[in-house]
């Protein structure tokens, strides 16, 4: 959807309110020229923030669509995200895990899904891991955590049949430099996932009793492949041509 067909929707929503643009002004907190500017089309001139509190104003909500070569960008975000599971996937079957990405639940009223649950049943233990290339927002990220955490003994008990004795409850992160600082700020993350990378895999190898913490992994780019991936890559200006 182009500017001017979102200047089209926000008139609409507004009319069919019987409100005036004075009035869609007023309950926005925003000035009667800007409103007009984002019902003409030109949102160039206004900050998303603006955007966004004109159309909550109206009980509806923006989102972002990012287009890029046909769709491809989808795959852009993706890669390194599948990049991250399959890296700790490998560990796990390597410790005798066995893995099943993209578990959903419904539980208690709350919904969701888990990025990987693991578990080993000879030992009754069970984990999930959250995976992040990039961690935006620590107390969102949290929230969904807690949920799954909540969940996690009687989601394995309705698929396995047995409740977990060890639970491990994981946020995997790409070893950045970005993810270390953010983690590490004060704040819910780290106090509700202590344990640092080497307790995690240390439980993963021997899971006793219940652990919650952050693994950082490092994973490298494979020859030929151009998404993006963990660490910082720096951005060479060509040199000039004569």
């Amino acid at each position: 959807m182009d500017d001017r067909r979102v200047g089209l929707v926000l008139r609409a929503l507004r009319r069919r309110r019987g409100w005036r643009q004075r009035d869609l002004s007023d309950a926005s907190g925003l000035s009667q020229s800007a409103t007009s500017r984002a019902e003409l089309g030109h949102l160039d001139t206004l900050s998303l923030r603006s955007v966004r509190r004109l159309f909550a104003a109206l009980d509806a909500r923006v989102e972002i669509v990012v287009r890029w070569r046909g769709g491809e960008v989808d795959r852009l975000a993706d890669a390194g995200h599948a990049r991250l599971g399959a890296t700790v996937a490998a560990e796990l079957q390597a410790g005798g895990w066995h893995i099943t990405p993209e578990v959903t639940f419904m539980r208690y009223g709350e919904r969701g899904s888990m990025d990987v649950l693991a578990v080993k049943p000879a030992e009754a233990a069970a984990a999930l891991f959250e995976l992040k290339t990039e961690l935006v927002s620590s107390e969102e990220t949290q929230r969904r955590l807690d949920v799954k955490q909540r969940v996690l003994a009687s989601v394995v008990e309705e698929r396995f049949g047995w409740r977990p004795r060890a639970a491990g409850t994981f946020l995997v992160l790409a070893d950045t430099s970005a993810n270390r600082r953010r983690s590490a700020a004060p704040g819910l993350t780290r106090i509700a996932l202590p344990a640092e990378t080497r307790a995690v895999r240390q439980w993963v190898r021997e899971p006793v009793g219940p652990l919650a913490g952050i693994w950082f992994v490092r994973f490298t780019r494979r020859r030929g492949d151009k998404c993006a991936t963990a660490g910082s890559h720096r951005v060479r200006r060509s040199p000039p041509t004569s």
